[in-house]
């Protein structure tokens, strides 16, 4: 039988949030790779660089958010 508890447990939700800012960011940078580069904005080179960054960031505190330190 499944848990709220259980569910918590497989964190489902986190790691469904975590595939979806990798596609998402892997989607942006394979974009901007096929803009030609003398037609590269600062407003498109800023995106990516918010979206790898904030990947970046989002993957460390999955990483450090380890509830077996908790227990």
């Amino acid at each position: 039988m499944i848990t709220p508890e259980g569910l918590d447990r497989w964190r489902i939700l986190p790691r469904l949030l975590m595939i979806t800012m990798l596609v998402m960011t892997y989607r942006v940078v394979e974009w901007f790779m096929q803009i030609p580069a003398d037609q590269v904005s600062i407003p498109q080179s800023a995106l990516v660089s918010v979206m790898t960054g904030a990947l970046t960031g989002a993957f460390g505190l999955y990483l450090g958010n380890d509830k077996s330190k908790n227990d």
